[in-house]
Parts: structure tokens; sequence; C-alpha cells
């Protein structure tokens, strides 16, 4: 009998925190079940760990991550590619801004959820919003702008003596060069740009590879994990991450290891987590990367394919923000 352990493995830290966790109160409002510290292990030669008990929208995945090894900040990347998973924290910087002429859009991630009206008026914005990022230049570097992000800590971290450190690159070269090395480490939490020069501070804070028997290994430290709609995401990514710099160092792929601090469902989650645990995994798809494409900063969307890919119908939730 077949059995996915990737997504049961994620399944079981459902389950877990639902049965174990504590209620909580967070910065947006919502409320959490809460439990810190877990650890998940995936074998990426089990097949590519895209959750089937809901369709995952790897496309999105995909060009997420290529926007942080590009080392983007701006969201209209991401519009170019039609993806708007960052959208909320861009909108969020215009509405509250003087420039913002149009309805009160206070407490709009949770208002949009109850008031029809108000979503209406809520989409409109959002979508005059995209619309001025992608036809706008100054408009776009105003408010598509989100600051120190992933992109700009992992291509460009600056130091103190003005210079920039390029995370990414050096530990490409060093895997290259010296494989057994334990400094194999990128850094997305900067002490000095989380409190002022970030539009959402790095969830995923720090991840190191490890070479083990001509395999490469990713673990991933992820200070706080929204379980049913971030989680799923950060699994597919830092796992294509490992695939993408194994290809470019000629490496086999070994685990994906995934630990988290605060695990946590969010309390208008909760019925979508059950459903999802109601449903049993499908085979895990496979990945197939463009052989013409060598290193891992020439990647592009088309470049990156899933194949075999079979799930059930998509959850909808709403995002804390």
């Amino acid at each position: 009998m077949f059995v996915n352990k990737n997504e049961h493995t994620y399944l079981n830290l459902c389950k877990y925190v639902m049965e174990n966790g504590v209620r909580k109160e967070d910065r947006t409002g919502t409320g959490t079940i809460s439990l810190f510290g877990y650890q998940m292990r995936f074998d990426l030669n089990e097949g590519f760990p895209l959750l089937t008990t809901k369709k995952i929208p790897f496309r999105l995945i995909a060009s997420e991550l290529l926007w942080f090894i590009k080392g983007e900040t701006n969201i209209k990347y991401l519009l170019q590619h039609n993806n708007n998973i960052w959208n909320e924290w861009a909108f969020k910087k215009w509405i509250e801004s003087p420039d913002y002429n149009g309805p009160d859009m206070t407490d709009f991630g949770l208002r949009s959820q109850s008031d029809r009206v108000f979503k209406k008026q809520y989409e409109d914005q959002m979508e005059l919003f995209k619309e001025k990022i992608l036809t706008d230049d100054k408009f776009a570097a105003k408010y598509g702008e989100l600051g120190n992000v992933y992109g700009k800590q992992w291509r460009a971290w600056g130091t103190s003596t003005g210079e920039t450190i390029d995370q990414l690159k050096n530990v490409i070269e060093t895997l290259k060069t010296n494989p057994e090395s334990r400094r194999l480490i990128v850094s997305a939490w900067n002490p000095e740009d989380v409190p002022n020069n970030m539009a959402l501070p790095p969830c995923h804070s720090m991840f190191q590879f490890y070479v083990s028997e001509g395999k490469l290994s990713c673990q991933l430290y992820q200070r706080s994990g929204d379980i049913f709609l971030g989680i799923p995401f950060n699994i597919a990514s830092y796992s294509l991450l490992t695939h993408l710099i194994a290809h470019e160092c000629n490496l086999e792929v070994g685990e994906f290891i995934h630990t988290l601090g605060d695990a946590h469902i969010y309390t208008n989650h909760v019925e979508q987590i059950k459903l999802q645990l109601s449903r049993e995994p499908k085979k895990l798809p496979s990945l197939k990367l463009s052989t013409e494409k060598g290193s891992v900063f020439d990647f592009e969307t088309e470049d990156i394919v899933i194949e075999g890919y079979e799930s059930h119908p998509a959850i909808k939730a709403p995002v804390a923000v």
C-alpha cells in the first residue's frame, strides 16, 4: 500500500498542534493555537514535497523563490509574474500614507471577510494599487518596496562599513570548494533592519546546508510559522532551493529539515485544517529542472517544472496581516 510519508510528516504537525497547542493572542488580533519547538524531516528522494491534501500553487512558490534569489525586494517583479502573495504588506503601506485618498481601509484584512460592500471596495482599491505598481515606476519605487526583506539579506547584507555581503553566492562557492564546511549558513534575521527597514520581519530566519555522501541537505530555522497557509509554501520553497543549489553544485538531494519556533494555527483556520486532515494524501509529484541552466541565478520560472501533480481541491483561508 502506498504511503506518502513526506505529507504525513506535515499532517502530523497539524494534528499535534491542534491537540497540544495553547491559545495565544498575536499582533494581527486574530488569535492562534500555538506550540513552541517542532521539527519535521522530508526525504527529497521520495518525491517533491508539494502537498496533495489541498492544491498548492507551485508557480507562486517558484516565482517567489526566484524573487529572493535575484535579490529583489519590490513586489513589481512578483506582479509581473502574476504573483500576489506579498501584496497586502505593500498595500497597507499605501492606504496608511498621505497619498491615499480612497475609501477608509482600516482593518481591511478582517473587515473584508464579513462586510460585502467593504470587500468590494477593498478589491477595487487593490486592483488600482496593482495597476499603479505595474505602470508607474515612481509609485512602484515608493509603495512596492518592502524594505530589506529576504532578497536583500540573502544577496546584499549591509555591513557596518557600508559594504555588502552576498551570502547566497558565498555559500554556493563554498559548497563547490569546501563541501565539508560547517559554515554553510544564510541568515535573513538582521537585528539592525528588523525594527525599521522591513515590511515583515523574516519568519524563515536562517538556513544551513550539509553535504554527506554526495547529497545536499538543508535545514531551515523558522521563528514563526503559519501552519495552514505559510508552512506548506515554506516546505516546497526550501525543497526547491535545495534542488536548485544541488543542481549547480553537481550534488544529489538529501533531506529538507524544517525546524519551527512558534508553530501556530490561526483560529480562523481551524475548520480548514480539519477538512485537510480528513483527506487522504496522494502520490507526490516530481521536479524537473532545465539542464540548459547551470547557475541558480540564471533560472526563470519556465525552467522549473512540476510533473505528475495530483491533489485534492484548494482550501481557501484569510491571510492575517
